[in-house]
């Protein structure tokens, strides 16, 4: 992923240690011991909430949400998820699949005829599902000391969504589809252009009628520029060459659309994938195509991928997010059905690794 838009967390101490402020009663001791340690040692800012089978293990909320004003993090403190924002769209993509409206094996060009470029005539829907699209890359800026320089194509002018997908979606092919693996913000923009085509609403409105609000996900939503969000947290970022945390660029996070423009809370989010790997959003055949791994173990809209562990198999579904300070990821470690939400508004700690860590300790704790 690219190291800007959606890069594994930089995992530098930068602030005194800082403690839960709150967590559940019945946590295990021992995991309580080592994500309390662990945030600590690393500074982290940001909620870690643990669930088992539905039921909360642990929640804790640490460190700041707004540094200028010295607003402590709290449980229900809202984050921008980033790109986890592509699981919510891949489920709605399999929703419409599973009513007749469309096929993932479609050709992008039966839902948007008037496409220009490559990708009507060559590219399906499963292969923008999967990242093997083809598509140009449209995120150009390799590194946070580049953007800070020369600022993020895309994202720092505001774009209808018909001048997003012009700007990003229309060009030559790069590869040829389902030949590469190839993290693209332009395969979900282009996913989201096809949900609106199909459903004649806005993707967040679909989002909003077919998930959040079935699930109430009250906590959840598309962020825009000109929307005061109550209790959201602001980014921060690392830079490497003042070695200090600044505020995170301007931009406009409508721009990411269905590739990255939500933002949600821990116990939102551990909701919604009680109920997709519940069975309540998809059907179990829509539930295996979205986990079923193709290149880079990429499903739709997340990594689906095992490892080993105290002689056992175990199976994962991960979906990670990260635009600039805005930092999280969605676990779910499906045997045990235990779900982990790591929400973090600054570039401080790597959350993949932290997952797996407190992963590792609850199979550890069954004995």
């Amino acid at each position: 992923m690219r190291a800007l838009l959606a890069a594994v967390c930089l995992g530098l101490s930068l602030f005194a240690p800082v403690t839960a402020q709150t967590q559940a009663q019945a946590a295990p001791t021992d995991l309580t011991t080592f994500i309390n340690a662990y945030a600590a040692e690393k500074d982290l800012q940001g909620v870690i909430r643990v669930e088992e089978r539905g039921h909360v293990v642990y929640h804790g909320a640490f460190g700041q949400a707004e540094r200028a004003f010295a607003v402590p993090t709290t449980e229900d403190t809202r984050f921008r998820i980033a790109s986890i924002t592509k699981i919510f769209a891949a489920v709605l993509i399999l929703q419409l699949q599973e009513e007749g409206k469309l096929s993932v094996d479609d050709l992008v060009g039966r839902h948007l005829p008037d496409l220009p470029g490559g990708a009507a005539g060559r590219v399906t829907l499963r292969q923008l599902l999967n990242h093997t699209s083809g598509l140009a890359q449209m995120d150009t800026v390799s590194s946070y000391q580049e953007g800070f320089a020369n600022g993020i194509p895309h994202y720092q002018r505001p774009m209808t969504p018909a001048a997003l997908l012009a700007n990003c979606c229309t060009g030559a092919l790069a590869a040829e589809p389902g030949t590469a693996f190839n993290y693209n913000n332009a395969d979900y923009i282009l996913l989201g252009a096809i949900i609106e085509r199909i459903t004649s609403r806005s993707w967040e409105q679909v989002l909003a009628d077919r998930i959040l609000t079935p699930l109430g996900m009250t906590n959840t939503g598309v962020a825009h520029w000109d929307a005061i969000i109550p209790r959201l947290a602001s980014t921060y970022t690392f830079r490497d060459d003042t070695q200090a945390l600044v505020t995170d660029m301007p931009v406009y996070y409508e721009n990411w659309s269905a590739a990255g423009a939500m933002y949600s809370t821990a116990a939102d989010l551990a909701v919604f994938a009680d109920a997709l790997y519940g069975g309540r959003l998809v059907s179990p055949a829509s539930l295996e195509q979205l986990l079923a791994p193709g290149l880079d173990e990429y499903g739709f809209g997340l990594w689906s991928y095992s490892f080993e562990r105290r002689g056992k198999t175990w199976h994962v579904a991960k979906r990670p997010g990260a635009i600039m300070g805005a930092q999280g990821v969605l676990y779910r470690l499906r045997e045990r059905d235990v779900t982990i939400v790591l929400l973090s508004n600054t570039t401080t700690v790597d959350l993949d690794v932290l997952a797996q860590r407190i992963a590792n300790r609850m199979i550890d704790l069954e004995g």
